[in-house]
């Protein structure tokens, strides 16, 4: 049975060595991959060289030294910028980017990749740095099922929880931004309600143990909301959208008394004012999903 050695790994290629891109390089190099590395601006990646990655000088030799060429950069406008003058270079080899932007931008790429005979499978980063690389990592993928499976067990060494989510080239910036949506919004509620709390006196930590309480509600929801959008069926039995409404209102209310900004209180609020007012006031809170959907409503 042959060896697996780095030597019999298949070869990579990282462009792009900001703080991800490192550490996507360095996770490459911990499992074992020979590693080519590249840098628009000199001074970048002396550690990764010291463990042993190659320092290419110049992007058209670093796309020449792997078959798998992965990019992360700042966004598409720079990553386009850099691979489309490598389109001959990159022909017959499988490009997989890890830049963050949009589907949109995502679907862009996968049509100039076609055109350029280029493999192309996009992707979304869904952790810090420090954590790339490990069995925690998660990372989406999307485009081509069967480029995925060729390149899976090497992607694999920048995340355990690498997931494909389809042969739309879109999914993998969908399902990034899908969460980031829910994430930012997340810390936004956080931040402000210790704001309201010390408003009054309260420190932050006395009720960050509610908070966690809490959030394991929000948790206990997410399977059945998702059910409710996906059926557009939002039963308002244990709970309506009328009286929720005007719950934040009460919030907002007490907040604005306090001196506090009440920008994203009320953008929530007008999010179920117009939930009700397209006839879901008997309906649970899912229902703001239509209102969501109809901005002018």
């Amino acid at each position: 049975m042959p060896q697996d050695t780095p030597a019999s790994r298949t070869s990579v290629t990282v462009i792009g060595l900001g703080a991800m891109g490192q550490a996507l390089a360095g996770a490459f190099l911990n499992a074992g991959h020979p590693t080519t590395v590249w840098n628009r601006s000199a001074g970048k990646g002396d550690d990764l060289v010291a463990r042993g990655a190659v320092r290419a000088a110049s992007a058209a030799e670093a796309v020449r030294a792997s078959d798998l060429v992965v990019v992360c950069v700042v966004d598409y406008d720079a990553s386009r910028a850099i691979l489309e003058p490598l389109a001959a270079d990159l022909a017959g080899r499988t490009l997989v980017n890890l830049t963050s932007d949009t589907p949109e931008r995502a679907r862009e790429a996968a049509a100039w990749a076609a055109k350029a005979g280029v493999d192309y499978l996009d992707g979304a980063v869904m952790v810090p740095t420090t954590v790339v690389g490990t069995p925690d990592a998660l990372l989406f993928h999307s485009g081509p099922r069967a480029v995925y499976e060729r390149h899976e067990d090497t992607l694999r060494a920048l995340g355990g929880q690498s997931t494909y989510v389809g042969e739309d080239h879109g999914h993998a910036a969908l399902y990034d931004l899908s969460l980031l949506d829910y994430f930012w919004t997340s810390m936004a509620g956080l931040v402000h309600a210790y704001a309201l709390a010390t408003a009054d006196g309260v420190p932050a930590a006395a009720i960050a143990p509610f908070l966690k309480a809490n959030a394991g509600l929000v948790l206990s929801l997410v399977e059945e909301t998702a059910k409710g959008v996906d059926s557009g069926s939002y039963p308002g039995d244990q709970g309506n959208l009328a009286m929720e409404a005007a719950g934040i209102e009460h919030i907002a209310h007490a907040a604005e008394h306090r001196g506090l900004d009440t920008s994203v209180l009320r953008a929530v609020h007008a999010l179920a004012a117009r939930g009700v007012a397209l006839g879901h006031g008997a309906d649970s809170w899912t229902a703001t999903v239509e209102a969501a959907r109809k901005p002018g409503a």
